[in-house]
């Protein structure tokens, strides 16, 4: 992704305010293309200003040094795409120009790391028997997705990494947040869900994609990051004894068919096409 043009984290007006940002075409968002009238708008969220524990303080604040491009303390501030550049002290998206300075709706100065579970089965006739889709002729791939609170978008349940948290730990966590209500249940429900989530969560995986997001919050200082991981459930058992249930940042929870012709959050459908290509499934 980091080698591709980013249009989402270009989108006006930032998510959750009227804020408009610089308009930056195409041809003007690499860095390595110069651009002495470029004036970005400065935001950051008043909920980020507030100072929430998993938020950074503003650089050049009394006693924050921040170790950009390291491991710091229990924050990962590497980049899962290398060496990001520093410009005034402030990190520079990797990807370019986004019209927009400061952190916005991010945490973190710089990459903002996040885990996307991507649960999948084939789809099936009432008879258990693999469908095929008439015009490609391959098996359908089916994903659980998530109709978002905050935009209303459909989208791979996930989210943020935690300080010090495994990635492995973070997609099993977020994927019984949003797509099983695990925060709701009572402490036998969990104990029993937590099982059947280690048994999805020991099946044979794919990491699908590991880097930069063409995500809306993105800023010129601040970005997303994730890493995908695609755990398939082959024979369907598995998922046939969780009910799907919509909780935590998720409006609404179902199985969706995957094909381009979805439209999804920020970079959510070029996730799917590599699990696709991956599994050998329908596409087109």
């Amino acid at each position: 992704m980091s080698g591709l043009l980013h249009t989402k984290a270009r989108t006006t007006p930032y998510p959750g305010s009227q804020v408009k940002r610089a308009v930056v075409p195409d041809d003007m968002v690499s860095w390595s293309v110069s651009w002495p009238e470029y004036k970005p708008v400065e935001y950051t969220a008043p909920a980020i200003l507030a100072r929430p524990v998993w938020a950074d303080p503003l650089i050049g604040e009394k006693n924050f040094s921040p170790r950009f491009n390291e491991l710091d303390g229990q924050v990962q501030r590497k980049s899962l795409n290398g060496l990001y550049q520093l410009e005034n002290g402030q990190p520079r998206n990797p990807c370019g120009r986004t019209g927009i300075t400061g952190r916005g709706l991010l945490g973190r100065w710089g990459p903002n790391h996040a885990a996307d579970p991507i649960i999948t089965r084939w789809k099936r006739d009432d008879g258990g028997i693999k469908l095929q889709h008439s015009t490609s002729g391959k098996y359908i791939l089916q994903f659980v997705a998530i109709k978002r609170r905050d935009c209303g978008e459909w989208a791979i349940p996930g989210g943020m990494v935690d300080s010090g948290e495994k990635i492995s730990a973070t997609l099993k966590r977020e994927f019984g947040e949003e797509a099983l209500n695990s925060l709701q249940k009572s402490s036998a429900e969990r104990q029993r869900l937590e099982e059947q989530l280690q048994q999805l969560f020991s099946q044979e995986h794919f990491v699908a994609y590991r880097g930069y997001v063409d995500d809306p919050r993105n800023t010129d200082n601040a970005w997303m990051e994730s890493e995908a991981v695609n755990y398939h459930d082959d024979l369907g058992n598995v998922m046939d004894e969780m009910p799907l249930e919509a909780g935590d940042d998720a409006g609404s929870v179902k199985w969706v068919d995957i094909s381009k012709q979805l439209q999804l959050y920020a970079s959510h459908i070029h996730f799917l096409q590599l699990v696709a290509e991956h599994r050998g499934a329908h596409w087109c």
